[in-house]
């Protein structure tokens, strides 16, 4: 199989210098094809180099990262795009997967990981870090208990109340027995962006499968 492309986008140089260097030196079959330190470079870049995988920082000067993304995603849908994140950029992580982020990592996760996750994304697995996710579904758990009054909390599961509205209309299709593609199709998204939703979906339900997420959400959606 081909090397991995990798164009690695941060603003922060020396944290940039060094994650080229671990990925070149302990992972296999990658390769680092360029550096940017803004948005607006990553999408020059993304049009010269052509990456397999993006790893995105999320804030940085010029242009951020949420909206690189969308440039590239539309220009490039072909590219991964995994982003960068610290507990810092909840406001961005569902505008990033909506403009079809492959995933989010931390990041201080550790080299090996990342490298695994790099060959997954490739292969189209959606990789959020069980951290981010369970910092997003705590934060809108507190956000809900603020908003929401008894009656409404009594009439559906705590679950449902975090899933934004796109998550609802993919539960509900995917609750018919519909695959991704045909998701894609009914609502008018990329198929990335189906199977980005589906894994916040399983995090905030706490299931694991569509047999089992169908099996919880029987009788209450």
């Amino acid at each position: 199989m081909d090397n991995i492309r990798i164009l690695i986008v941060d603003d922060q140089i020396l944290f940039a210098e060094s994650l080229k260097t671990v990925l070149e030196t302990r992972g296999d079959g990658i390769e680092v094809v360029s550096i940017a330190s803004n948005g607006k470079e990553a999408v020059k870049m993304a049009e010269i180099h052509n990456p397999d995988l993006i790893l995105m920082d999320i804030r940085m000067p010029e242009m951020d990262g949420v909206k690189a993304t969308k440039i590239i995603r539309e220009n490039h849908p072909q590219i991964k795009i995994l982003m960068l994140t610290t507990f810092d950029d909840d406001e961005y992580i569902h505008d990033a997967l909506n403009y079809g982020a492959t995933g989010f990592l931390l990041k201080n996760t550790p080299p090996m990981e990342l490298i695994a996750s790099i060959h997954a994304a490739r292969n189209g697995l959606v990789l959020i870090s069980p951290s981010v996710a369970k910092h997003l579904t705590d934060g809108m758990s507190n956000n809900l208990k603020m908003k929401k009054n008894s009656n409404l909390l009594a009439n559906h599961p705590e679950w449902y109340l975090k899933l934004s509205k796109r998550e609802k209309q993919v539960l509900k299709l995917l609750f018919n027995g519909l695959d991704n593609r045909e998701i894609a199709d009914e609502l008018y998204i990329a198929e990335q962006t189906v199977k980005n939703h589906v894994s916040l979906i399983y995090s905030k339900m706490g299931t694991h499968d569509r047999r089992s997420t169908i099996l919880e959400a029987e009788g209450r959606i």
